[in-house]
């Protein structure tokens, strides 16, 4: 009998390289926030403090986009700096993601009406998460990157049946 019968596929003992990184991956979230309104300032800020403290669920700021896993839209994106943040964007390392939050980086906000405001940062990068509000609650960007870390489990759990599918 072999042992990875008796112990399980999924056994911690027989665990697979990319199943452990993915792992890593989705409890050690860097993120690099591009706020450029009171989204960034009253929502995020507040999320990054003592009372809600990320840094127990493993999620980080990061100042450069080359560190960073996650990219936080919050706040008003123009078309002027839409530019920008896709440029912030392509600088990330693969794989990555994308949490739009509050109003304005959904859908263009109380702003939308005016010509030079992008509606939605879904328009210039792929988004994973969206985060309502306006401003969004800190509680709301917690349970964001507690949905992003299901997606990238959910992600390796894809992997692992379509591997099992065509019989590798």
């Amino acid at each position: 009998m072999a042992l990875d019968r008796f112990t399980g596929e999924n056994s911690i003992a027989f665990i697979r390289s990319e199943q452990l990184f993915d792992y890593a991956r989705s409890n050690s979230l860097w993120y690099l926030a591009f706020g450029s309104a009171c989204c960034a300032i009253e929502g995020l800020m507040h999320a990054s403090g003592p009372r809600f403290d990320f840094d127990r669920m493993g999620v980080f700021f990061r100042a450069s986009p080359r560190q960073a896993d996650v990219m936080i839209v919050a706040g008003t994106v123009n078309l002027k700096l839409a530019e920008t943040v896709r440029t912030l964007y392509d600088q990330m390392p693969e794989p990555k993601w994308v949490i739009a939050m509050g109003a304005c980086a959904n859908t263009g906000g109380p702003f939308r009406e005016y010509p030079n405001v992008v509606l939605g940062a879904d328009k210039i990068v792929p988004v994973d998460v969206y985060v309502p509000g306006c401003p969004p609650r800190p509680e709301s960007i917690q349970y964001a990157f507690l949905e992003l870390q299901k997606k990238i489990r959910k992600r390796t759990e894809e992997r692992l049946a379509a591997r099992r599918g065509s019989g590798k």
